[in-house]
């Protein structure tokens, strides 16, 4: 059971990633994110993600250096954009990334989105960083089965995470359970699928009978399903708020009426048809 802020989902290759984190997809770069980064560390986040696209690593390094936290207590996960992949070209995004953040070894590496014809490359680039011991972990983004199929069948390492579009109207549950049998952590990005649930008849229910938000139910679910998740704000209230879940728990058949409510509804691309 999943107790406190700080428990930690344990990776196949023995790293430990905690199971809540701060997302900063669209967060400004400068101000904004230092501010956001260290709201989410001084309430008890342990885990920062952000990417080469959202233009904002400098500051999530410069948040995490300034919190005066241990750095060593801070698991923070960036991406190799789509533009960067293939071997070279993201061995040099990946020292990019890293200068940008400038807060040593990296946690966790990730391919952004499967280009086709070129993300066994990358991840061939990636398991050399690996291996250099310049990242602790490195996995994927918004890989289907198949992609992870592949990738496996030509790689020597096992992608260690799935980044993946998930929120009660994406379940996804095949890709779940084909990660978890094949020891690959889900992790769900857009977990409150851009705020569109948060008045939904369901949610606001089991909300009430908890004395929680819509948002905290939805968080707590993708816990309970042993989800890591990582919801995204800029608001100090909200991102206390986020991490408030780990208090009480959900019953069986509150689980089972949040997974009912999947639609296959993305709100993101498809994995299998992005033109980006």
């Amino acid at each position: 059971m999943i107790r406190e802020i700080t428990d930690t989902t344990i990776l196949h290759n023995g790293v430990h990633m905690p199971w809540l984190g701060l997302g900063v997809y669209k967060v400004m770069e400068g101000e904004e994110v230092v501010q956001a980064v260290a709201a989410a560390l001084r309430h008890g986040y342990r885990s920062i993600d952000t990417a080469s696209l959202y233009q904002n690593e400098g500051g999530v390094g410069q948040g995490v250096r300034e919190s005066g936290i241990n750095r060593n207590e801070v698991f923070i996960t960036t991406k190799v954009w789509n533009t960067d992949q293939g071997y070279d070209k993201t061995l040099r995004a990946f020292e990019e990334s890293r200068r940008k953040l400038d807060c040593g070894p990296l946690d966790l590496y990730l391919i952004h989105w499967p280009v086709k014809g070129k993300y066994r490359e990358t991840w061939r680039a990636m398991e050399r960083l690996y291996e250099e011991g310049q990242t602790r972990a490195i996995g994927v983004s918004n890989f289907n089965i198949h992609h992870l199929k592949d990738l496996m069948q030509h790689s020597r390492i096992k992608p260690m995470v799935n980044q993946v579009e998930y929120h009660p109207r994406l379940t996804q549950k095949e890709l779940h359970h084909f990660c978890r049998e094949n020891h690959i952590q889900l992790e769900a990005w857009s977990p409150l699928m851009r705020g569109r649930l948060l008045d939904h008849e369901v949610l606001t229910r089991i909300a009430r009978i908890h004395g929680k938000t819509p948002a905290q139910i939805i968080l707590r679910w993708d816990l309970q399903h042993g989800i890591v998740t990582i919801p995204k704000s800029v608001r100090e209230d909200r991102i206390k708020a986020n991490a408030d879940i780990f208090d009480f728990e959900l019953s069986q058949e509150e689980m089972t009426q949040i997974n009912d409510l999947n639609r296959g509804q993305r709100v993101g691309q498809d994995p299998d048809n992005f033109h980006f």
